[in-house]
């Protein structure tokens, strides 16, 4: 065992000092990286989380380049009006949130996003028709990238349930990158914020900032190709457990 264990860390070795130079050739010609914020309270409660803030970035692998954003605000229905903890938290105020979209209008947007995507730099997204190399050579296989599995298999999957809302079935399957760390590098990440400082890079932005986490993912998710790591698909809905009933248990889900 010792001897199999060593020679999977001479690979690891190998692998990212062959890939020091430059981005390890991925499965994915694109990531999607997601990164939700939703609201939140600082006392114990079995409240249901919304989302009020859905970012997106699109990755290029080769390139290391974000070529593509979708940003907007979400109304909370539920608990429309947001907690002071929330605004601290996240930096998200109430005349952003009600000047922004119910969560139905945020999906169709975002569907429309994807679709413009689709046509305009050909990506395509790996089911269960599909083998996980494109058909047509023109086409660029793309998938979902997160800091946890929270943001797709618990927060967008439970609310889309409470609210009866069609979730787009591209976002049925991801790569959870927190795992995927824990896993290459042989360490358990203190949050996004960590697992960066960990490799000597800066969080740039606003932590809990949707838009700023999605992007630092992303980040973080090429610094990690760099270092030899290949991204494959970790999680899908089928395989997520419940959610977390309270803010609390939330948090430590994120982290």
């Amino acid at each position: 065992c010792l001897f199999v264990s060593c020679k999977r860390r001479l690979g690891l070795l190998r692998q990212r000092s062959q890939s020091a130079s430059g981005l390890k050739k991925s499965i994915f010609s694109y990531l999607i990286v997601i990164d939700f914020e939703s609201t939140c309270w600082r006392e114990k409660n079995n409240y249901g989380q919304e989302i009020i803030e859905f970012p997106a970035v699109l990755l290029n692998t080769s390139s290391g380049e974000v070529e593509s954003e979708f940003h907007t605000y979400v109304q909370p229905q539920e608990h429309p009006v947001l907690s002071e903890f929330c605004t601290e938290l996240t930096g998200i105020t109430q005349v952003q949130v009600e000047t922004g979209v119910p969560l139905q209008i945020c999906l169709s947007r975002f569907n429309r996003w994807v679709q413009n995507l689709q046509l305009d730099k050909r990506v395509m997204f790996p089911n269960k028709q599909q083998t996980c190399s494109a058909s047509d050579a023109s086409q660029k296989l793309c998938t979902f990238l997160t800091w946890s599995d929270w943001d797709l298999g618990v927060c967008l999957q439970y609310e889309c349930k409470r609210k009866q809302l069609h979730k787009p079935d591209v976002l049925s399957s991801w790569i959870d990158l927190r795992s995927t760390y824990r896993l290459f590098y042989s360490r358990k990440p203190k949050g996004l914020n960590g697992a960066l400082q960990d490799l000597g890079i800066q969080f740039s932005g606003r932590e809990h900032s949707g838009l700023d986490d999605a992007r630092n993912t992303a980040q973080l998710a090429i610094r990690m190709m760099r270092d030899g790591c290949v991204l494959k698909t970790t999680r899908s809905l089928a395989r997520v457990s419940g959610p977390p009933t309270t803010w609390r248990g939330w948090l430590r889900f994120r982290l």
